[in-house]
C-alpha cells in the first residue's frame, strides 16, 4: 500500500502495480482546483514520460473548493492506493473510504463521483462512458484482497 498525508489543494501520489511485469500505475493528483485519479500504462510512457500519453482513464475524486467547505476543510487528509496480489486491480481510498477502484484487467474503473464520462473513441478499449460506482466489485476486490475464498 502507498500513502500519502496531504492538505486539500496540493498533492500527488504515484503507485506502481506491485507485479513488476506489469506497467499499472495509478496517480492521484490534486492540482488545487480538483482532485482527481488517473489509470496509467507505463508502457505507454515516452523519453520525456510525458504523462498524458500514459493515461488510459481520469476520474474526479473531489472539487477542492468543495471539500474546503465543511468544519474540517484544513485538516490534513490520507490517501492511500492498494493493490490485488495479481497487480491488476487498484483502489484509491481517501481517509479510508474508497473512492476510485480501477481494473486494468476488465479495462474499466468505477468512482463516487461518476464523472467525467467520455464517448468512447477506441483508442485503448477502455470502458470510459460510465463511473458509476459498483460496491459489487470493490466487495470482490477487498475479499481478494483479504484472502477470502468462496
Amino acid at each position: 500500500m502507498d500513502a500519502l498525508e496531504f492538505q486539500v489543494g496540493a498533492a500527488k501520489l504515484v503507485s506502481y502495480s506491485p507485479v513488476r511485469a506489469l506497467a499499472w500505475r495509478v496517480v492521484f493528483e490534486d492540482e488545487g482546483v480538483a482532485g482527481y485519479c488517473y489509470a496509467c500504462d507505463g508502457d505507454r510512457a515516452t523519453v520525456d514520460d510525458d504523462f498524458d500519453v500514459t493515461v488510459l482513464d481520469a476520474m474526479l475524486v473531489y472539487n477542492v473548493e468543495a471539500m474546503r467547505g465543511g468544519e474540517d476543510g484544513s485538516r490534513q487528509r490520507l490517501a492511500t492506493v492498494e493493490w490485488s496480489a495479481d497487480g491488476q486491480r487498484s483502489v484509491l481510498r481517501l481517509d479510508g473510504v474508497a473512492q476510485v477502484l480501477i481494473d486494468f484487467d476488465k479495462r474499466e474503473s468505477f468512482c463516487r463521483s461518476n464523472f467525467p464520462n467520455f464517448m468512447d473513441d477506441g483508442r485503448n478499449g477502455w470502458r470510459s462512458d460510465d463511473h458509476r460506482w459498483n460496491d459489487d466489485a470493490l466487495l470482490q476486490f477487498e475479499t481478494q484482497a483479504l484472502g477470502v475464498t468462496g
